[in-house]
């Protein structure tokens, strides 16, 4: 399978000069180059002011049935979409169907296993704090903890995916990686200056790192100022998820998206530390340092002592675009495998996929019995 692809996530910006002295972090973690001459390759800039262009960013971020990959009609059958759907399926085949295949390259191998949250343990809900996971999936995640390193990579805040999850067998990281709460080694902790030595709700030790730090009294302001902008916008919802800010679109009218859009970007527009990314009918505020759920995988696994080994095998089950980056880091380095949760074709750094959250629960179950059957 070729490991070269051409992802690019859209993203609305402000190009302005950003010097590390400005952004108070680490230089290795800017995304950009210290002139502020360009964004690192995989950002793709949309000028501002050009609400078309942000229409058609919402829209292709926000794919139905009716919306499917470029060069598709906008107005397929069912028969049709099915068949696009099976076509697609050729290239990035089920992880059920593939299961033996998969499990034949994990024996002998350690396998440690990165899950989203929302779309991939829990479907995607109009309000999103009714993004519950059923008590099957919970029963899952928990098996399935128990037999392999498992974390939990989301851009909702920490505290609430574990609100929402309750289960102290994992390890978590929100807002995009950027809060990543991970088991204790001395060598981790020396070599990331963001990382420090905390206590879970469980009194156990762990290490917290949260890159990106500096910019939590400016998260806190934005949040504030979107509340007050997209007030009067029927069904538009912010969120605050500690280190980046969520504006939800999924209630609101079509005809309103770029109302949505021109709301943040009156916000964002003078704090040139931030950016904003496109999920599933999300807009999502961050912080402009070279940090990703990527780059959350690989901590998580020098965390656990997990980097650089042959013998491990990192599986990422995610559904949105911000996934990608973790599928680009797991093909790139040619060391494990990504699964795209979609019941629609998408271009994806993704070697596998899974319809829903009803078969990411059936794959999480059939690890779980191949472990134990492997074991006797």
């Amino acid at each position: 399978m070729d490991l070269k692809s051409t992802h690019t996530s859209p993203v609305l910006t402000d190009p302005a000069p950003i010097s590390k002295s400005r952004l108070g972090v680490h230089s290795s973690m800017l995304s950009c180059s210290p002139s502020g001459a360009a964004f690192s390759s995989n950002l793709l800039l949309i000028p501002r002011k050009k609400t078309g262009v942000w229409f058609d960013a919402m829209i292709s971020s926000s794919p139905t049935h009716k919306r499917l990959t470029k060069g598709l009609s906008n107005e397929l059958s069912t028969s049709d979409t099915d068949l696009a759907y099976r076509t697609w399926m050729l290239k990035y085949p089920s992880a059920l169907a593939s299961f033996e295949q998969i499990s034949n390259f994990a024996k002998g191998k350690r396998i440690a296993l990165f899950l989203d949250y929302d779309g991939t343990l829990s479907p995607i809900v109009d309000n999103p704090d009714c993004a519950f996971m059923s008590n099957a999936m919970r029963s899952a995640v928990r098996k399935v903890a128990k037999c392999f390193p498992t974390a939990i990579i989301s851009g909702r805040s920490r505290d609430k995916v574990y609100e929402f999850v309750g289960l102290k067998e994992l390890y978590y990281a929100g807002s995009h990686g950027m809060d990543i709460m991970g088991p204790v080694r001395q060598s981790v902790s020396d070599d990331h200056p963001n990382c420090i030595k905390s206590t879970d709700k469980q009194g156990k030790e762990v290490n917290l790192f949260q890159p990106a730090s500096e910019f939590l009294p400016m998260i806190d302001e934005v949040y504030s100022s979107l509340v007050e902008s997209i007030k009067d916008i029927k069904g538009a919802k912010v969120e605050n998820n500690k280190f980046c800010v969520s504006v939800h679109y999924r209630n609101v009218d079509e005809q309103s998206w770029t109302v949505v859009a021109q709301c943040v970007d009156n916000v964002i527009k003078n704090y040139p530390r931030l950016r904003l990314t496109h999920g599933r009918k999300v807009l999502e505020v961050r912080p402009v340092i070279n940090w990703d759920k990527g780059k959350a995988v690989t901590f998580l696994l020098e965390s656990l002592g997990l980097s650089n080994c042959d013998d491990v095998l990192p599986i990422y089950v995610g559904d949105d675009r911000t996934d990608e980056d973790a599928f680009k880091v797991l093909r790139e380095r040619n060391c494990g495998y990504g699964i795209l949760v979609s019941s629609v074709p998408k271009e994806t750094n993704a070697f596998y996929s899974l319809r829903d959250p009803s078969e990411v629960m059936e794959f999480l179950n059939s690890l779980v019995v191949w472990k134990k059957s492997s074991a006797l």
